[in-house]
């Protein structure tokens, strides 16, 4: 028997095929062991975008071996794994299915718990794998799926304060870089693409900037950028453009965010101010400093996970795995995917035509 519960993390949401191990720690910050991400960028190139058919034939085809990959490397033997964590929801259902069932099957042989992730509360709670913070913080998450503000009061409780109506910040990275003819996986090479060019070039605009509290708006900016690409015609107008959508972004951030400190705030008695920013983009540097910028403004702690724990990983679905093991807060391996799980499920629904802010 282990002192310390070691968790077994399997992340399939999308079109990374990850496998992590983890183990609690004294100090309160877990170990991690082994935090192997395989992603599918070649499968998807020609296509620009996911498939979700071909990323699930993917996972099945390397599940295992990135399973093993894990355990070689976290030089845990499956006997010593305390429970099994993978995640449950939101992504592609077909992907989803494979690594719940590669899961369940595993922590039936093992006869240990069976543990299904929200992935959202795994980018929530990402920062928890390299330092100790209390509850409550703000959290921004920015991924290519989601773009959300919330209070991250606990473990399993989550107050959404502001959300994209439309896309995704990472969707309209995505997206621009696309127009832009930046290959696919475009929206983290758009960083590099903008530093060539002027960021005051165009003028672009900022959807919902002043209504809509601290929600978010990024459809409208990816119309203006299809609309100016027909008048462009040199790779200099390319890299002034991608510049342009890059500051953008950013000063959208910076002014939202001062609406989310306001209303994180308020009705708090807050011994600590922290704001956490998670999720794929933010690995973005100019937004990270655009984010630094505007925290210390504002009296805010910034925290950012580690580069390699922002994208969808398996070390974070471990990491509430291992939460949850410390709470018996299992599952039954009848455990359905759900494509669609919010953190917040009281929130209203703030996407589609005829909304009002």
């Amino acid at each position: 028997m282990n002192k310390r519960p070691i968790i077994l993390g399997i992340e399939t949401s999308c079109d990374e095929t990850a496998v992590s191990i983890i183990q609690d720690n004294e100090s309160g910050i877990p170990k991690i062991l082994s935090n192997i991400v395989s992603s599918q960028f070649d499968i998807h190139k020609e296509f620009g975008g996911v498939v979700p058919e071909l990323a699930a034939r993917s996972h099945v085809e390397k599940i295992n071996l990135i399973a093993k990959k894990a355990l070689d490397e976290s030089g845990i033997t499956l006997d010593k794994v305390s429970a099994v964590a993978v995640t449950s929801g939101p992504g592609l259902i077909i992907c989803l299915s494979v690594g719940l069932n590669f899961a369940k099957s595993l922590a039936s042989s093992l006869k240990v718990p069976f543990i299904g992730v929200n992935h959202l509360e795994g980018h929530a709670l990402s920062p928890r794998l390299q330092t100790n913070i209390n509850y409550p913080y703000l959290l921004l998450l920015i991924s290519g799926g989601h773009s959300q503000f919330l209070s991250v009061n606990g473990l399993g409780s989550y107050t959404r304060l502001g959300t994209t109506i439309d896309d995704a910040l990472g969707e309209a990275f995505d997206k621009t870089a696309k127009l832009l003819g930046i290959e696919f996986p475009g929206g983290p090479k758009l960083e590099k693409f903008a530093e060539k060019g002027d960021p005051n070039k165009f003028k672009l605009p900022k959807p919902i900037i002043n209504k809509g509290g601290c929600n978010l708006s990024f459809a409208g900016l990816k119309t203006a950028i299809l609309r100016i690409m027909k008048n462009i015609n040199s790779e200099q107008a390319k890299y002034d453009l991608a510049a342009s959508f890059q500051k953008t972004i950013e000063e959208i951030l910076y002014f939202k965010s001062k609406i989310a400190f306001k209303e994180f705030s308020k009705n708090k008695v807050l011994e600590e101010k922290n704001f956490i920013v998670a999720g794929g983009v933010a690995a973005n540097n100019g937004i990270r400093k655009k984010l630094i910028q505007v925290s210390n403004e504002n009296n805010f702690k910034s925290i950012f996970p580690d580069f390699e724990l922002c994208g969808d990983n398996a070390a974070m679905i471990a990491l509430v795995g291992l939460e949850k093991f410390k709470q018996n807060k299992f599952n039954n391996l009848d455990l359905s995917a759900s494509p669609r799980l919010p953190l917040d499920s009281s929130a209203k629904f703030l996407k589609g035509p005829g909304i009002k802010l």
